[in-house]
């Protein structure tokens, strides 16, 4: 099924999947694996937490977690970025937020992957 969905779509399930963890978090990474132009696996990376005698506590300036406006914004901001994923299938998207002073920011790192017997089989 999921191989039949335009990738943006796809992106749209994997926020909305995820939105429940991300209202708890104020920053981390979303990771989100390619392969055949499919997502297969996502998830989220956490930022670690601090330990300061014995209590775990946020780092420092970060808030609680993103809001609903923060999500919309974090999913938009997801699928407009397929825009720039450009003649490669396979591969993992990284997108990294964080939520200081109630400003969320976002930024997206791109990894393609090859394979060489695939290429040499061409």
């Amino acid at each position: 099924m999921t191989d039949q969905l335009p990738l943006p779509k796809q992106m749209d399930y994997v926020f909305r999947e995820i939105k429940d963890e991300l209202r708890h978090l104020p920053s981390g990474t979303v990771f989100v694996q390619i392969r055949n132009n499919v997502i297969g696996k996502f998830g989220i990376k956490h930022n670690p937490l601090e330990s300061r005698n014995g209590c775990m506590q946020l780092e420092a300036g970060l808030e609680a977690g993103l809001t609903e406006d923060h999500l919309k914004a974090f999913c938009k901001m997801a699928i407009d970025s397929l825009r720039y994923k450009v003649n490669w299938t396979h591969g993992e998207i990284f997108y990294e937020f964080a939520v200081r002073k109630s400003t969320f920011s976002a930024s997206v790192q791109f990894e393609s992957n090859y394979n060489l017997a695939n290429v040499l089989l061409r």
